[in-house]
């Protein structure tokens, strides 16, 4: 039984981390792919050519993608999006949830901006339990205000799927910061603990 064990296990080791590639993969894929259902049906691969070709919809968008940035980085495209987000600004829901969105991709991907970028260990799901958290941003100050302590927003993934997970405020003084970099914390969530990071911690009352 030990020795079936080990190899089991050894087997777990392979296969587990590719089929969860694979699953991330297909998941982007498909969901490029699902691009080419916005062009006229009779401009579709599958309609042209008779059969469905894997992939294109990925080339698709990523062709779209390319273009779109070359045209928003020049004065006229740039004037032609202004325009654009001020027709949007007009329109009550759809206002709403573009700015939102655009807010939140302009916090992520800004390189002064703080979301995602410290590793946090936070007591979840209960006392005695740990788990691994992205800090995503300061507590408003009428939460911490209202608290009359200081909160933070984080992030809890889940495994081994870390797209989806929970947003919790939390008081800064009760998560440890890890002193580990983003790609290793997510290689330990997404390979259900199995790739063990080296790392230091420190309270976040002393950072």
């Amino acid at each position: 039984m030990r020795l079936f064990r080990r190899y089991l296990i050894a087997g777990l080791f392979v296969w587990l981390p590719l089929w969860v590639t694979l699953l991330v993969i297909r998941f982007v894929i498909d969901v490029l792919d699902s691009t080419l259902s916005l062009l006229p049906r009779a401009y579709r691969p599958d309609e042209l050519f008779g059969m469905h070709i894997p992939g294109l919809g990925v080339i698709l968008s990523l062709v779209v993608l390319l273009l779109t940035g070359v045209l928003v980085t020049n004065f006229i495209g740039n004037w032609l999006i202004q325009a654009w987000e001020s027709f949007l600004a007009r329109i009550p829901l759809v206002r709403t949830i573009y700015a939102g969105v655009k807010k939140i991709l302009e916090t992520l991907f800004s390189p002064s901006g703080q979301s995602f970028r410290k590793v946090l260990l936070v007591e979840y799901p209960r006392l005695g339990m740990w788990s691994i958290a992205f800090q995503t941003g300061n507590g408003a100050p009428v939460l911490n205000q209202a608290a009359g302590k200081e909160f933070i927003t984080i992030f809890i993934p889940t495994t081994p799927n870390p797209t989806s997970g929970f947003l919790m405020l939390v008081p800064k003084d009760q998560v440890i910061e890890l002193k580990m970099s983003v790609d290793a914390a997510l290689k330990f969530v997404i390979s259900l603990g199995v790739l063990q990071p080296f790392s230091k911690v420190k309270r976040s009352e002393d950072a």
